[in-house]
């Protein structure tokens, strides 16, 4: 017998950061450590699996998505239906190893229905998610091939655009920039989850991507989902998937299923400390803190993003994005002023940016966001002082 358990799978790692940081802060993954105060909260939470279960490739030969859980894509529906971030009835699930998988799934998908004799201009509006340059041209496919930013395309051809709302790296909610007629959209939406951000809306749209890294902290399981209208998209999906990995571990899809049905019980019973609503007060206390450390000074800016309805709350909201996008305001290098202070980031230049921009992590552990806090009085002084110098 197989026993997964919640707990202690990463002793060391936990235990490391709990030490005080006195070496190189980094900020520079998303790493959803933010997440394990909730989990460990918990106690036990096993998830048992026995020797003899899920030995096929197949969970449902006749679905689209034949080697999906039935109860996994179960969950998911729930969680969207609760949410209400999603449209999910008479859609199409695809399970991919995270979405970062899916979007290659996706990009073979639409390119191959596109049947073009010249590559796929591939493209997102900037600041964009800095993997998607590198996801695009890793295999140096024939069917696509890297643009840049949305906001430049001007050709009367097909072309697929990336749009990530809320943003990474900004937090902005964002629609397709190009809006032409052979034009297709992928949806990113990793970070649409109200911890995050307003849900301002059940999204409808053709080809929508969620990931249970973002969405729920676990990271390490390497589960996502798309949710398709187009079933002869879907199956293009599915056949690359096959080909690529012959579907996705059942053990990591049971754990996912387990755990969403858990936080789908939190929103709806009483005694049930509500997961979105945690995880949400951890955000907005970093956030908090962050925005008054940084709220008089005229050197380092955060972007402006205003309060919106949620329809998960049913109140207006702020915005607490995954990661804090800081500009420099006078045109300083920021990863490179931040490294003196052993903090690292990721510079703008990977976004389809300036080098005066940086990305930061919010969704690391206390420890790392409080030690990058307390740099930060340092950090502005020295800023202040290269300024007066030049």
């Amino acid at each position: 017998m197989l026993v997964l358990e919640n707990k202690n799978v990463n002793g060391s790692l936990a235990d490391a950061g709990k030490k005080k940081l006195e070496s190189t802060i980094n900020l520079d993954h998303g790493d959803p450590t933010v997440y394990e105060k909730y989990w460990k909260r918990l106690g036990d939470f096993n998830i048992t699996i026995t020797c003899n279960q899920s030995l096929s490739y197949f969970a449902d030969p006749k679905h689209v998505c034949w080697y999906l859980m039935p109860n996994l894509e179960e969950e998911i529906k729930t969680i969207h239906k609760i949410v209400g971030n999603a449209v999910v009835e008479d859609r199409h699930i695809v399970v991919g190893t995270g979405s970062t998988q899916l979007i290659q799934a996706a990009l073979y998908a639409l390119s191959n229905i596109f049947n073009q004799s010249n590559p796929i201009s591939v493209m997102a509006a900037t600041p964009y998610y800095s993997v998607y340059k590198e996801q695009t041209e890793l295999l140096q496919s024939g069917l696509f091939k890297w643009f840049g930013d949305a906001y430049e395309f001007d050709k009367d051809e097909p072309y697929i655009e990336l749009v990530t709302s809320p943003n990474n790296p900004d937090g902005s909610l964002r629609e397709p920039v190009v809006n032409k007629a052979k034009g297709k959209v992928i949806y990113d939406l990793a970070y649409y989850w109200p911890q995050y951000t307003a849900i301002t809306s059940s999204m409808d749209h053709d080809i929508m991507l969620f990931t249970l890294s973002k969405s729920t902290g676990h990271a390490g399981s390497r589960i996502g989902w798309a949710i398709i209208k187009d079933e002869k998209v879907a199956k293009k999906m599915v056949q690359f998937m096959s080909l690529t990995t012959i579907g996705v571990s059942k053990e990591a899809q049971l754990r996912a299923a387990s755990i969403l049905e858990h936080i789908s019980a939190s929103c709806q019973k009483p005694k049930v400390h509500n997961f979105f609503e945690y995880i949400r007060f951890l955000m907005a206390e970093r956030w908090n803190k962050l925005r008054n450390a940084l709220a008089k000074n005229e050197l380092l800016q955060l972007p402006e993003l205003p309060k919106q309805y949620c329809i998960y709350t049913k109140e207006l909201v702020e915005a607490y994005p995954a990661f804090a996008w800081v500009k420099c305001n006078d045109g300083t290098d920021c990863e490179k002023m931040l490294k003196e202070y052993k903090v690292q980031g990721r510079g703008g230049r990977n976004f389809g940016t300036g080098e005066e921009y940086l990305r930061l992590s919010m969704v690391g552990r206390d420890e790392e966001i409080d030690e990058f806090l307390n740099r930060l009085p340092a950090i502005m002084e020295g800023f202040l002082a290269a300024r007066l110098q030049n």
